[in-house]
């Protein structure tokens, strides 16, 4: 099992960065890649990026590169989401997710979820 809780949320101006958190605990890291997904409003629920917890290697949805970095932290058993540049559009709650194996931007793969948490970008 795993289990994660994100924090770091709230509302911020467009241009403005932001850092959301997630920390992870439970059971082995062996194979464990980290995701953030978004969820705006009637919107579906979709693929921010990636990290594989083993190396830390990243992997992001084209609208974001440039803007967003993930990162992990092993000594704190936490991923972070930077988030610079914010636009409105990236108004939506995030979530922390987990899966074992190889990198997936599909929700459906994932097997562990947090509760989320409101990044608000007004204009």
């Amino acid at each position: 099992q795993v289990q994660l809780v994100e924090s770091g949320g709230g509302l911020v101006q467009a241009g403005d960065s932001l850092r959301v958190s997630c920390a992870v605990s439970g059971s082995i890291f062996s194979r464990l890649i980290m995701g953030w997904f978004r969820q705006g409003p009637g919107k579906d629920r979709e693929f921010v990026a990636a990290i594989r917890w083993s190396d830390g290697d990243p992997y992001y949805v084209d609208s974001v590169k440039g803007r967003f970095s993930i990162s992990r932290d092993s000594a704190k058993n936490t991923v972070y989401l930077q988030m610079n540049s914010l636009k409105p559009e990236d108004t939506a709650v995030y979530y922390c997710a987990a899966r074992r194996g190889l990198y997936a931007n599909v929700a459906s793969l994932y097997d562990y979820w947090g509760q989320g948490t409101q990044v608000t970008v007004s204009s």
